[in-house]
């Protein structure tokens, strides 16, 4: 496997609550399981990094019980850190309700890793054959942002750039997003921020939607269950999922990213990487918790 993941993202800690269903406006409902774990960027890091591939952590993180745990996590992994802490604030969270179907809800408090700046990505180079992957909500916050824009700005044309929406898809400002549109090789998400981004519900036609914007990439659409769409120019490929006993999908999309950016880098063609990646995310709601997705025997097995 050749080649490097610089993740541009955000790494915060997952408080995971399974819940029987959510509460009324107003009402309280009992949690019969609690987690606190690293999540967020950290998800599809972990995924990546479980098939074999080099990955460093390139967002900030804070200075206490928040961020030494993500770190902590990372260092589990054999993933690479670049920046030192932040010494204050600490690593932000999100508290990740789970209900009896499965179905996710969030709400984001963020912190250090929302405070990005254009001089802590200064000096890094990524070369060629390497991966660069960004997603939605660092673009929401407007140090983050211009960090990552001039980023984009100097990139080697040789990089793959990953693009990973995020449920906030459709609050990113419009010309951030015309940025990464123009300079994404992968436009990784799913149905409803497909939507979002192109006020199509149909998913085929979403892609196409979204493909007619892209400057230079190709789109991949998570349709859950059933797999995934790639749009390659006038070319729609449907690539199936894989049936399982569905557990948790809390961080199905993340390990579906890091999956198919590690087959990438190993060589394999889209749609090869494309259904690598559906089994990925298939054994990754197979267990509760947002970092579950398979290392590379695991899904070998798997598919074979």
């Amino acid at each position: 496997m050749t080649g490097r993941l610089w993740h541009l993202g955000n790494v915060v800690v997952d408080l995971v609550l399974d819940i029987p269903a959510l509460p009324e406006r107003g009402g309280d409902v009992l949690a019969t399981r609690t987690e606190r774990t690293p999540g967020g960027g950290f998800n599809v890091m972990a995924a990546a990094a479980r098939q074999g591939l080099a990955v460093t952590y390139a967002g900030a993180h804070g200075t206490g019980p928040f961020g030494d745990r993500a770190r902590a996590a990372l260092r589990a992994e054999g993933i690479d850190v670049l920046l030192a802490p932040r010494p204050a604030p600490d690593t932000g969270f999100v508290v990740c309700l789970v209900d009896a179907d499965g179905e996710r809800t969030f709400v984001t408090s963020p912190g250090a890793e929302s405070t990005l700046t254009p001089a802590d990505l200064a000096e890094l180079r990524p070369s060629a054959g390497d991966l660069a992957y960004l997603t939605g909500y660092s673009l929401l916050h407007d140090g983050n942002r211009a960090a990552l824009l001039g980023l984009l700005a100097r990139l080697d044309p040789a990089v793959t750039v990953v693009t990973d929406p995020g449920p906030l898809a459709h609050e990113i400002p419009g010309d951030a997003l015309e940025s990464l549109l123009a300079r994404s090789d992968w436009w990784s998400c799913n149905a409803r921020e497909a939507a979002l981004l192109t006020g199509v519900d149909d998913p085929a036609e979403a892609a196409r939607a979204l493909q007619s914007r892209l400057g230079r990439g190709s789109v991949l659409v998570r349709t859950g269950a059933d797999g995934c769409l790639l749009r390659q120019g006038e070319r729609l490929v449907t690539v199936p999922g894989f049936a399982v006993d569905a557990v948790d999908l809390n961080g199905a999309g993340d390990a579906h990213t890091g999956v198919f950016m590690a087959a990438l880098a190993q060589g394999l063609d889209p749609v090869a990487a494309a259904r690598r990646a559906n089994a990925g995310a298939a054994l990754a709601v197979t267990a509760p918790g947002p970092a579950t997705a398979p290392d590379a025997a695991r899904l070998d097995a798997f598919l074979n």
